[in-house]
C-alpha cells in the first residue's frame, strides 16, 4: 500500500516522516499512519502516554527496540506490538527506506508523545 502523497507527508521530530491517513476525533478509538524512516536513521527514544502502538511493517528493515526487551530485526510483514508507557525506538538496518503502518489506540495526539532524550 504505497503513499506518494508527498503534500500531507511531514517530518515529526522523533525523527521519522509521517503521513496521517486516518486520525480525527470523530474516530477517537484508532489512528492509522504511514510511517518513512531513512536508511541508517534512529527515531529517538519516546513513549506514548495511554496510547498503545502497533507497527505493521510495509518494507525494509530494521531493528525495534521496546522497554527493557532485547532489540529485534524486523522486516515485510512482521507486526511490533507496544504496550503504552513503554519507550522505544526504531532504526533503518537496510539499503531503503523503512516504511510501516502505526497503528495506536487510543488515537495519537501529540500531547501523549513524550521524548525521553
Amino acid at each position: 500500500m504505497p503513499v506518494n502523497d508527498q503534500k500531507s507527508e511531514y517530518y515529526f521530530r522523533e525523527g521519522c516522516f509521517v503521513t496521517e491517513l486516518s486520525n480525527t476525533a470523530d474516530d477517537p478509538e484508532l489512528s492509522i499512519a504511514h510511517i518513512r524512516v531513512e536508511p541508517g536513521e534512529t527515531t529517538r527514544w519516546h513513549k506514548l502516554l495511554g496510547i498503545t502502538e502497533r507497527y505493521l511493517i510495509l518494507a525494509g528493515h530494521g531493528r525495534v527496540e521496546i522497554g527493557d526487551q532485547p532489540s529485534r530485526a524486523v522486516h515485510e510483514g512482521d507486526v511490533v506490538h507496544i504496550q503504552a508507557e513503554l519507550r522505544q525506538r526504531i532504526s533503518n538496518t537496510g539499503e531503503s527506506d523503512l516504511i510501516f503502518l502505526a497503528l495506536c489506540t487510543p488515537r495519537f495526539q501529540e500531547s501523549a508523545y513524550v521524548d525521553l532524550e
